[in-house]
């Protein structure tokens, strides 16, 4: 009987090459199904997905200039450089009234809008005009344009009761029109008008406002635009 070495060593050899194979198959599917395979040469593949990248915040538009506020509600009285009148002027919501009197047949009242920056261009009877600027809320200087003769001012801030007063009545059948001007120290300058004739003014009562006039008493009171 014969020795099966040959025959066992090739059926050895059979079963090793279908082994190889079959791993062979099994690698290559493995490597196919695997998503972090090794890429080509000189690609480099990630093997985390990509990081999004945050876009930089816009920058806030820039901040207004801050602008001057609304022009504070006062009243304010002096007297013209050359010392013959007086001025008063009431500032109340952007808005002036302004009275001019001499104390004696003169006067004129004016109206009109105070600007942001304080100037005011205020008109009044006749082609009359004032022209002023208020300056830290202090004071008003400017110009007043009164029949026809030009007068340079300067009116403080008035403390009551300093100011502007003014009463309307009839007294005895005539039309009583009266201004006052309360300078700061208490001085008083004023013009009545009866029936559209000028005159120097009786002293009201600071505190109270009333005045006597031809013998009848009235009530003088703080104007305001």
């Amino acid at each position: 009987m014969k020795r099966p070495g040959p025959l066992l060593t090739l059926l050895a050899g059979l079963v090793f090459a279908v082994f190889l194979l079959v791993l062979n198959a099994t690698t290559g599917t493995k490597n196919a199904s695997n998503p972090y395979r090794q890429a080509s040469p000189g690609v480099s593949v990630s093997a985390t997905a990509p990081t999004a990248t945050a876009s930089p915040s816009p920058s806030p538009p820039p901040s207004p200039s801050p602008s001057r506020g609304a022009v504070t509600n006062a009243d304010y009285a002096g007297r013209t450089d050359d010392g013959s009148s007086a001025v008063a002027v009431s500032l109340r919501g952007g808005r002036a009234i302004a009275y001019f009197c001499d104390g004696h047949d003169k006067e004129s009242w004016l109206k009109g809008d105070v600007e942001a920056d304080g100037t005011m261009k205020l008109t009044g009877g006749n082609g009359d005009e004032l022209n002023g600027t208020l300056e830290d809320d202090k004071l008003i200087r400017g110009t007043a344009d009164v029949g026809g003769q030009r007068y340079a001012f300067t009116a403080d801030r008035a403390v009551k009761p300093s100011g502007l007063y003014r009463a309307t009545a009839t007294v005895r059948g005539a039309k009583i029109d009266g201004g006052w001007i309360v300078l700061p120290g208490g001085k008083q300058v004023g013009v009545v008008e009866r029936d559209g004739t000028p005159s120097a003014a009786p002293e009201i009562d600071p505190e109270t406002g009333a005045v006597t006039i031809d013998g009848q008493k009235i009530v003088a009171r703080p104007v305001t635009p």
